[in-house]
This record gives C-alpha cells, sequence and structure tokens, in this order.
C-alpha cells in the first residue's frame, strides 16, 4: 500500500517519549499509519522499537505523548479497553488448553454464543491451515504451527490493529521464509492494519509496506522498502540496510567527492567543499567489466581493481578487490554467477569495475 497524505491516519503517534529513570527509550517520536497498512518497526537491539510497540499496545505507558487511534485518544487507556491483538515471539499460548480451545479464548470473554464462537474458531483454523490440529495441545505442534495458532487467536475478535513483537525469530530459516509470507497473505487478505517489530532487514524488506528504521530512541527514516534501501536518508540507514562499502572521503564538489585522492563522481549531496565525509556503495551495484567495456555509465568511476577473494554465497559470488585507486581500502561487490562466469573472474584475476555514480551516496561523517 502507498501512502496518501490526503487520507486520515487511522493510528497517529505524537511526540511520544518514554524514559526509564534516567535512560530516554523513545525521544519524540511522531508517525502517522494508514488503514490498512503493514508497517515494520526495524532496527538494532535496544534502538526503542518494542518499547513503542508496547507503548501502543498500553503495555508500557509512554512518559508523555499522545496516540491516537480511529480518531480516538487512547494514550491513557489501559491493554484491555485498546483495539487490538498480539503475538509475541514466544507463542504465549495456553499449554493445558486444546488448540480450539487457544483460539477461543478471547471469543468466549466478549460472552458471544457457544456456537458461534465454535463457527468462528473454525473459520479461524481454516484460514491458517490448520483444522486437523484442533484437538491437539500446542506441545503437540510445531514452532511454525504453534505461531500459526498465536495468529488466529490475535485475530479472533477481528481487532482494528494488530501487532507482532518478532513473530519469527524464534524459527528456523526455511519456515520463518514461508511463515513471513503466509502473514502477509493473511494481512492482506484481513486488511487489518499491522505492526511488526523485527531486528531482521529482510524480513521487513520483503513484508512492509513501510518501514519505520530506528536508532537510539529516534526514527531515522520512514519509507517504503525500496527507498530506505536505493535512497537512504542517513548513513546509519545506509549501514544498517543491507551490505554497504564506506569510504572517508573529501567533499570536491556537489556531485564529487575524492577517495585517497582520486576524484569520482557521486550521486548531488548538499555538503560544501572541502568538507570530510563518508561515501557508501553497496556491493550489488559495483559494475564488473571485461576487456571490451562497452558503454560506461560513469566513465570516470570505471577503476582498476584485483580479485583477492571470493565467497559462494549460493546466488553470487561475493567478491574482495583491492584497488590502488582506493588507496588501501578493499572494495567489497556482490557478482552474480552469471558475470563470474561470462568474465573469468577469479582470485587473482585484474581487471575494471564501475562505482556508478548515482550508486555512490555521500553522508557526513
Amino acid at each position: 500500500m502507498l501512502r496518501n497524505d490526503t487520507v486520515a491516519a487511522y493510528l497517529e503517534i505524537k511526540d511520544l517519549w518514554k524514559a526509564f529513570g534516567e535512560f530516554q527509550a523513545i525521544k519524540g517520536v511522531s508517525l502517522a499509519i494508514e488503514q490498512g497498512e503493514f508497517i515494520c518497526f526495524l532496527g538494532p537491539s535496544g534502538c526503542g522499537k518494542t518499547t513503542l510497540l508496547r507503548a501502543i499496545a498500553g503495555l508500557d505507558l509512554q512518559t508523555r505523548g499522545t496516540i491516537l487511534q480511529g480518531g480516538k485518544d487512547i494514550s491513557a487507556l489501559p491493554p484491555s479497553r485498546r483495539d487490538y491483538g498480539i503475538v509475541f515471539q514466544s507463542y504465549a499460548l495456553f499449554p493445558n488448553l486444546t488448540i480450539e480451545k487457544n483460539v477461543a479464548f478471547g471469543l468466549e470473554n466478549t460472552k458471544r454464543p457457544r456456537a458461534e464462537i465454535a463457527a468462528r474458531v473454525d473459520e479461524l483454523l481454516t484460514l491458517v491451515g490448520l483444522t486437523a490440529q484442533a484437538k491437539k495441545y500446542p506441545a503437540q505442534l510445531s514452532g511454525g504451527q504453534q505461531q500459526r495458532i498465536a495468529l488466529a487467536r490475535a485475530i479472533a475478535i477481528s481487532p482494528g490493529l494488530l501487532l507482532l513483537d518478532e513473530p519469527l525469530s524464534a524459527l528456523d530459516a526455511k519456515v520463518r521464509v514461508h511463515l513471513r509470507h503466509e502473514i502477509k497473505e493473511l494481512q492482506r487478505k484481513l486488511g487489518v492494519t499491522t505492526i511488526m517489530v523485527t531486528h531482521d532487514q529482510e524480513e521487513a524488506l520483503s513484508m512492509a509496506d513501510r518501514i519505520v528504521v530506528m536508532n537510539q530512541g529516534v526514527i531515522e527514516q520512514v519509507g517504503t522498502p525500496i527507498e530506505v534501501y536505493r535512497q537512504p536518508r542517513t548513513l546509519f540507514v545506509a549501514d544498517f540496510i543491507g551490505e554497504t562499502n564506506k569510504f572517508p572521503v573529501e567533499v570536491v564538489s556537489p556531485r564529487e567527492v575524492a577517495i585517497a585522492g582520486a576524484v569520482l563522481d557521486c550521486a548531488p549531496h548538499q555538503l560544501a567543499s572541502g568538507v570530510r565525509a563518508v561515501a557508501v556503495v553497496r556491493p550489488v551495484d559495483v559494475v564488473p567489466y571485461g576487456p571490451n567495456t562497452g558503454d560506461v555509465a560513469s566513465p570516470g568511476n570505471l577503476i582498476e581493481v584485483s580479485v583477492t577473494e571470493m565467497e559462494f554465497l549460493g546466488a553470487f559470488w561475493r567478491t574482495r578487490l583491492a584497488a590502488d585507486r582506493l588507496g588501501q581500502q578493499g572494495l567489497v561487490a556482490d557478482f552474480s554467477i552469471n558475470a563470474v562466469r561470462r568474465l573469468g573472474i577469479a582470485a587473482g584475476v585484474s581487471m575494471r569495475v564501475e562505482l556508478p555514480d548515482e550508486r555512490l551516496l555521500v553522508f557526513a561523517g
């Protein structure tokens, strides 16, 4: 879902602060989330993402600031009076209740008729593909199945907001990839506004409509997965999202920097000439060339390199390069299997690579 600023936000967070004693976990966070969006709070451990989620849930009330849901101020409401379902990393299923009883738990508290509850439970178990497990207990299910049951229980009462606190981190890699696709499909089908906390950038990039990148209690950037990956606004975002090569540089002009004395073209920036800065380029953006160079987008950024090391990572080769033009700093490049085969790239080979100017980004040091 693309953000439309003309649409009123479903969830609004205004100047939110949260302190634990002298420690400020959240510092003046403001954010607007639309109806039906899938939002990921992404950042390293201790950045404030879980604290922000718990403030939205009312589990840890903010020190100051306002939270509006559907135009209603919920800032001081207890969790029981807020309209959300939540899924934790630990699943938090009741071990002594069957799967169908776990899913029915929240519905029974609403005093609905027994037949209506049974029909809703059956509908939800069908939705998550676990009707055959209804009479089993949580310990009899795999981690992925338990997480699907936790998800079914969270959406049983049709909440306006679904909160997911690192729901996949306890699962192995293959199950995690499969389940994140299932969760995204389910969220689209239900149209429920969803916030997921994660430290896994791949998870956020593959699932979110928008990513909220957090660092030390503040929001560094909010944008679509493509925006935060291709157009990071800060050095932290560039470094945290995906792999990067970082070079200390001196700014020459709004479109040029000097790395170890060599002047290279770069993406436009606002830094003054002579300022010390940091330039970054992603390994995937380094373009390999054979003897016949052909058309080069940035001829001034074509550099001679030697291959020092190659690491096979399945879909590509991570390649370490040495370049006199870059001084003592090495360069990491990710080359496709086809490119490696076609150009004969191997350890010890000399070749040329391009650092495309639009992908060489410059930030204050």
